[in-house]
């Protein structure tokens, strides 16, 4: 919100909530200035469920944009909750994606020292996307309107439903299944400052950044939150500055449950 001027609508899956969660929304939404929509969508009986619950996540990113949002909406950004924005996101919803009906960020191939985990460099990953990068899924924009021209989204759910038999298949479903697709199914490569990742970017590069992402690093392995207060300045700020709006949305639901507490304890006189 400090970085536009525009008008901000978030779009929460409603299935992933916590009702204390839900409960804050609208305080951060008073405060902020912004709107928000919950959405919700049954898992069709008819496709392969997933078991575990972050899989579950992962599968309603990719596998029901078509069908989550109303027909209104024209475009939408999904932004991982551990990214911090630095830019305009308007300037995403702006960009011309060229007819493809999503854009995502290639991975950075800077850091030598992690080329062991670029699983997409070889074997099936590399016969099969040829000379296409490989995208990260922590941000990308959706063209709504092209995505159903195309009907993505059927095409993305049918080749789920193939891969799916095997459990060995899509370990990264919201990232493997659209980047599988994409010859179908093209993907916009956004420019690299979209998504800077220390565990995969260069040190350099970081200046250029307009979001960051805490992605993992399996070579370290470290905490989410120690990187964050290591490395991105103003995420302390954030977190201190939803830490007192909790609190005094505690205190002052605590101080209205009280004081109906006392109403209820010393009746009206027009109660008896």
């Amino acid at each position: 919100m400090k970085h536009t001027d525009s008008t901000v609508k978030f779009w929460f899956i409603e299935n992933f909530l916590s009702p204390e969660f839900k409960d804050f929304v609208p305080h951060m939404a008073e405060k902020y200035g912004f709107d928000y929509e919950m959405v919700t969508y049954k898992w069709p009986a008819w496709l392969r469920s997933q078991q575990e619950k972050q899989r579950t996540i992962w599968g309603y990113k990719i596998l029901f944009l078509d069908v989550l949002f109303p027909l209104s909406l024209e475009k939408v950004i999904f932004v991982d909750a551990d990214q911090i924005v630095r830019t305009d996101l308007k300037e995403l919803i702006d960009l011309d994606l060229q007819g493809a009906p999503y854009g995502y960020t290639p991975f950075c191939s800077d850091r030598t020292e992690m080329d062991g985990f670029r699983f997409w460099k070889d074997g099936y990953w590399k016969i099969h996307l040829g000379e296409k990068p490989y995208h990260i899924s922590a941000l990308y924009v959706v063209d709504l309107v092209r995505f159903r021209q195309l009907a993505a989204g059927d095409r993305l759910r049918a080749q789920y439903q193939q891969l799916s038999v095997d459990p060995n298949s899509l370990a990264n479903l919201d990232q493997d299944l659209p980047n599988n697709m994409q010859h179908i199914v093209p993907i916009h490569s956004l420019p690299q400052e979209w998504l800077w990742c220390e565990t995969w970017c260069s040190d350099e590069s970081l200046k250029k950044a307009k979001t960051i992402d805490l992605c993992n690093n399996p070579l370290t392995r470290e905490p989410k939150l120690d990187r964050a207060r290591r490395q991105v300045p103003e995420w302390e700020v954030y977190d201190s500055e939803i830490d007192k709006l909790r609190k005094q949305v505690k205190a002052k639901t605590k101080q209205s449950s009280d004081s109906t507490f006392e109403e209820k304890k010393f009746p009206l006189k027009d109660e008896f």
